[in-house]
């Protein structure tokens, strides 16, 4: 009789936990609903990891995390997903790990969740990407690869954002390839590929005159190419 009455009371107590979950996720799941409606992102992401802790959920783990890569928490973004590679990786999952080591300065580590977006779906944004954190990692036969697919596939209305000015600004994809070839074609050889390195960047000043990247960099280029040999 003691067993049956343990049993019971065990029960009870069981049913009244998940009860108190069931309600729990209810107000989260509410909560949730108004933070988005008020576009209030830190409410969303106390009640999403609230919602994780009562339902984890790996779909949830993932949006968390893209939560946070949009605030440029990227620590706490890669604190949810982690950085290692796997196969079963939703496409956002890897989203966020590769943008998040990339703005972490993990070169290598966001050449490696690059390439698996590429692979499972190839773009020229993506071969942009991927070449110039090559090019940084000095994997510059591989940058010169994606750099050509880029090339070969880059649409006309296809923009690349820049950060180095005080105010970011955006160029055409294409003028951003071109540049970058100049750069790689100087960078194999500072001494035979001026020029042919200043040529490509014109290109791109062509079809952007205000890409200020290129137009640093032509600078230096031609800055370079006028001093007296010694």
């Amino acid at each position: 009789m003691k067993k049956i009455t343990i049993a019971v009371v065990m029960l009870i107590s069981a049913l009244s936990f998940a009860q108190g979950n069931a309600d729990l996720k209810a107000h989260y799941e509410a909560f949730y609903k108004q933070m988005k409606q008020q576009g209030d992102v830190q409410g969303i992401v106390n009640a999403m990891t609230h919602l994780e802790v009562l339902a984890p959920s790996q779909a949830r783990r993932d949006t968390l995390a893209y939560l946070y890569l949009t605030e440029g928490r990227y620590l706490q973004a890669l604190n949810v997903v982690g950085i290692e590679k796997n196969a079963s990786d939703s496409d956002l999952n890897v989203e966020v790990k590769a943008v998040s080591l990339k703005n972490l300065n993990e070169i290598k580590r966001a050449i490696e969740h690059y390439e698996v977006l590429f692979n499972r779906n190839p773009s020229a944004p993506l071969a942009y990407e991927l070449a110039d954190l090559m090019m940084q990692d000095n994997q510059d036969a591989a940058a010169k690869t994606k750099i050509e697919y880029g090339l070969a596939n880059v649409k006309d209305d296809m923009k690349r954002a820049f950060y180095e000015t005080q105010r970011p600004y955006e160029t055409s994809l294409k003028a951003a390839f071109l540049y970058l070839k100049g750069l790689a074609l100087f960078k194999e050889n500072q001494e035979t590929n001026i020029d042919a390195s200043l040529k490509l960047v014109n290109e791109a000043l062509t079809i952007d005159p205000n890409f200020n990247m290129a137009k640093r960099t032509r600078e230096a280029l031609e800055a370079k190419k006028a001093a007296p040999k010694n």
